[in-house]
């Protein structure tokens, strides 16, 4: 997915792809004249519409919301979760350490204040086939990886085939539509596509990381391997120190080739940037409030209300900043491994639902900050509502006999209690539609036909969800179904997971502005059956199948959000995950030696746009900032942040799809 990434962590891809001038360069591609082809070479990727960046009258000098006179200088300390026991992330092998994305470049990068929009990086201009059957990238001359030595073409066509032949399975589906990859010449290469349908491939494509094939084509450097080693990269920052499982540290280049490009002004400031790991959350926390680091994402809402009433904090040396952001809110949630009998039956799954007593957990252990997740793309304006209509009617009418009845008459909910605990209307409710599926109580045990009782386990791998799950533990006894609450050490549940070994965990999916390619690796029939793949609930069902074609295949933002909605419908109806709650802010705890732009983005906060304050200002903040963006929008009430699973899950997973997908996204 958020996969930063994890800082998961892998992310904004949709369709309709179209190209628009950027001021950046008119490059004309070599041994062509102007006006000699219709493929002309361009600087920006623009999904339905014009960049923002980039016009005759106004040349791209930086993005809007950093400051391209933030001082460089100082080091940038932060925490993050369990350990780590390799440094390549792009393998299906190990837990890759935090922000090992910063060493690497990529073609083009994405803005943050627009919903998908791509500039230039490695690839100074592109080349995109009017009938969508190929890209070319014209690569900037100046790129260098960290040793001086070029980034070349044969780089990007080694660096693609190395990742789908030895890379995590996710990129042999993500890239399953590229036919060949052709080196025209030293800067420029050239992917041809199997069909024109996929709108979203050239957007997949421009973020794809450079790897210097000099570098793992020597015998000490496996690929394939789980290692320590320090990788080769060309971006911002380097490995500067790695002491395995415990801590990293990063260094800013100070030669760094693209420092001067406009995708990069004004951010990458810190001269130095490091990651302390720590097994366990509490510890975590108090370390930041006795300055062992400088910076903390908060996504526990009992610590954001009480844990931060310190000296630090009223003395202005420790800052809470509450920053909104109209990302679509990732979903979290009980998940079902439908790879399970007992979960085959949607009238089961669903009836588990009723033990969810969202009301009761919010008012007693999340302070009134959570916001019910009622979608898959919350938040987006993508979300199914209402019942189907219009266009969104004419793509599931197809599939009325292979969907639920109430599907087309009834609007989707989930259940609803008073928050006083007692939710036996919600278990009568339950237990009809077990009753109903061919289960029965049998003293005091939901059993089935055979008389066999339903027994499921919950596998975690963080403590801190212990609580919620008690909760639900406790109300499905009363249904009859024993939950066993598992929680394993990260690499015993980094195995299970990739094998799809449990009952139930919880997972957490982040969405982009445009949803696209990676909804067949969240849902998708031939993911269920890819070990390590993102479909953790085992979903095979071709009415999803043919939902998500038809946002691969969008051909305008309409299209895009009728198929987003009937996906997310459909989604929904089958019962696939028991949805948890999510929240529309950034909340952050920081040192007040640092500083950030006066214009935040609005899809997502940029840390690396922050810098040092050489003279902090004790007064700025006490408590919660006021955020700087306009947020009359968003909900007055602060809900918990869904990343409890998504952002610790991507350090504790190390899961490359989400490690990809938070990438694209925080770009």
């Amino acid at each position: 997915m958020v996969m930063n990434s994890g800082y998961l962590k892998l992310a904004a891809l949709t369709l309709g792809v179209t190209l628009s001038y950027s001021s950046l360069s008119s490059a004309v591609p070599s041994g062509q004249t102007p006006g000699s082809q219709d493929i002309i070479a361009k600087t920006s990727l623009v999904l339905h519409g014009e960049a923002k960046y980039g016009s005759p009258d106004q040349p791209f000098t930086h993005f809007e919301y950093v400051n391209p006179d933030a001082p460089k200088g100082g080091s940038l300390r932060m925490a993050a979760s369990g350990t780590f026991d390799s440094l390549n992330p792009y393998t299906n092998k190990g837990t890759p350490v935090t922000g090992i994305g910063l060493i690497y470049d990529t073609l083009m990068t994405q803005s943050r204040d627009e919903p998908f929009s791509l500039y230039p990086l490695v690839a100074e201009s592109a080349e995109k086939a009017p009938d969508n059957s190929s890209i070319t990238y014209n690569l900037n001359p100046d790129a260098r990886f960290h040793d001086g030595k070029p980034i070349t073409a044969n780089d990007v066509k080694y660096t693609f085939e190395l990742l789908t032949s030895q890379g995590h399975p996710f990129y042999r589906s993500y890239y399953s539509d590229v036919d060949s990859v052709t080196v025209l010449s030293d800067s420029r290469v050239k992917f041809t596509f199997k069909h024109a349908n996929n709108r979203e491939l050239p957007f997949i494509l421009s973020e794809l990381p450079i790897l210097p094939q000099h570098h793992w084509e020597q015998d000490e450097n496996d690929f394939s391997s789980t290692s320590l080693n320090i990788p080769l990269g060309s971006g911002p920052y380097q490995v500067k120190h790695v002491d395995g499982g415990r801590s990293i540290a990063y260094q800013r280049v100070s030669d760094y080739w693209a420092k001067d490009l406009p995708v990069n002004k004004g951010r990458y400031n810190f001269d130095e940037i490091s990651y302390d790991y720590y097994r366990d959350e509490h510890v975590a926390l108090q370390a930041l409030k006795a300055g062992e680091y400088d910076l903390r994402h908060e996504n526990i809402a009992k610590n954001w209300a009480t844990a931060y009433d310190v000296p630090a904090v009223h003395r202005g040396e420790l800052i809470l900043a509450t920053i909104p952001t109209r990302n679509p809110a990732p979903i979290q949630g009980f998940a079902f491994n439908l790879r399970r009998d007992f979960f085959q039956d949607p009238l089961v799954r669903k009836a588990m639902g009723y033990a969810m007593d969202f009301e009761w957990l919010n008012r007693n252990l999340f302070h009134d900050s959570h916001l019910r997740s009622k979608s898959y793309f919350g938040n987006s304006g993508m979300e199914a509502s209402g019942i189907p209509e219009g266009d969104e009617l004419t793509l599931l009418e197809p599939w009325r006999s292979q969907l639920p009845a109430d599907l087309f008459t009834k609007p989707y909910s989930v259940p609803v209690t008073n928050g006083s605990g007692n939710i036996r209307p919600q278990l009568q409710e339950a237990l009809t539609l077990l009753k109903k599926a061919g289960w029965r109580l049998e003293n005091n045990k939901l059993v089935d036909k055979r008389g066999q009782p339903l027994e499921v386990e919950l596998l975690l791998a963080q403590p801190s969800l212990e609580r919620v799950a008690l909760l639900f533990k406790k109300n499905l006894e009363q249904m009859g179904i024993e939950l066993n609450i598992r929680t394993v050490d990260i690499s015993q549940y980094i195995n299970r997971i990739r094998d799809f070994d449990y009952d139930m965990i919880v997972a957490g999916y982040g969405q982009s502005a445009s949803p696209g390619n990676e909804q067949t690796g969240f849902w998708g029939s031939k993911a269920a059956d890819t070990k390590g793949s993102r479909n953790y609930m085992g979903i095979k069902d071709p009415v999803v199948d043919a939902m998500i074609d038809h946002v691969i295949n969008a051909d305008s933002r309409e299209e895009l959000t009728t198929a987003v909605k009937a996906l997310d419908r459909v989604l929904l109806w089958g019962e696939y995950m028991i949805p948890q709650w999510y929240y529309p802010y950034d909340r952050i705890a920081h040192s007040n030696k640092l500083a950030r732009p006066k214009s935040e983005p609005l899809y997502s906060t940029d840390i690396y746009s922050w810098w040092i304050d050489s003279q902090p200002d004790a007064t700025k903040a006490t408590s919660t900032s006021s955020p700087s963006n306009d947020d009359t929008e968003a909900p007055a009430v602060q809900a918990e942040n869904d990343r409890l699973w998504l952002y610790s899950g991507l350090i504790l997973l190390g899961l490359i799809p989400v490690w990809i997908y938070r990438r694209r996204k925080n770009r």
